[in-house]
């Protein structure tokens, strides 16, 4: 089930004035919306049910129908554990405060981004990789330690892999892309400057792209051929910022056991022969 909600979060930053406000109001009243008809949406928001049907195109569905089915299967699922883990981060809370907090906001993280996931998008992913030449991996700041964990996998299951530290390197590696390449490009924000400035630059070579990034109309997500996105929430201390990157992790993870799956028997091979053995003392 899409989890109706969280879409609608994602998808706010592309939507008309008149489709935002409709957006705005379904995120507060989602408990009225179960029990409402399209009309009488249009009616509360002074919209059209033209637009709304708009709007849950926008969110990935159908209608309202099934927009309206999926809110209710989310609230019946999301209980106060939910509610605590999105509570910020306050001068007095104690370590085990913290600790609950930061874990649930994680927890929250993953599952959001479970449901963001799309499967036919990391089918696409690992074709990509699977007839790729080579494949060339992106990231900056906090995102690099992403791909850099995402090209070691990949070298693990005996893919050409290559990636650098810092940009000019970065955008040289862009402009040595072909059509036969893949870049694999992390970042959350999907408008940091330097990959998008790289992904221009593999665009006009005809390379594919795959971007991991969040659910929202951004440079980063226009410029990829396929996006596998994370979900996160901001807050205080930059700790939705630390959430993000748990989740890009996680999808790094699917990303890397759904290429090894796809040729089981030779990935356990390459993985056995990669693995690295110390010698034990006689």
């Amino acid at each position: 089930m899409k989890s109706a909600l969280l879409r609608l979060r994602e998808v706010a930053s592309r939507l008309s004035t008149t489709e935002r406000e409709i957006a705005d109001y379904l995120l507060s009243h989602p408990q009225e919306v179960v029990d409402l008809s399209i009309h009488e949406v249009a009616k509360r928001t002074f919209s059209s049910p033209s637009s709304i049907v708009r709007l849950c195109h926008h969110a990935g569905f159908s209608g309202f129908k099934e927009f309206r089915k999926a809110v209710t299967y989310e609230l019946a699922v999301r209980d106060q554990s939910d509610q605590d883990c999105r509570q910020d981060i306050t001068r007095n809370d104690t370590p085990e405060d913290i600790i609950r907090k930061i874990t649930g906001k994680n927890i929250l993280s993953l599952e959001d981004t479970k449901s963001l996931l799309e499967p036919g998008s990391l089918e696409q992913s690992v074709a990509l990789i699977g007839k790729a030449k080579v494949i060339y991996v992106f990231g900056m700041g906090a995102s690099l330690n992403v791909a850099r964990d995402i090209c070691l996998k990949l070298l693990r299951l005996n893919k050409l892999s290559v990636i650098r530290d810092d940009f000019h390197s970065q955008r040289l590696q862009a402009g040595k892309t072909t059509d036969k390449d893949l870049g694999i490009i992390v970042s959350y924000s999907g408008e940091t400057e330097e990959m998008v400035e790289c992904m221009k630059v593999m665009k006009d070579n005809g390379t594919p792209m795959i971007a991991i990034t969040r659910c929202a109309r951004t440079p980063v997500s226009e410029l990829a051929d396929v996006k596998l996105y994370v979900a996160s929430g901001e807050s205080l201390f930059r700790n939705g910022n630390m959430s993000s990157r748990v989740a890009q992790f996680n999808v790094a993870d699917i990303l890397y056991t759904a290429v090894a799956n796809r040729d089981h028997d030779q990935s356990l091979y390459h993985l056995d022969q990669t693995e690295y053995r110390k010698e034990e003392n006689l």
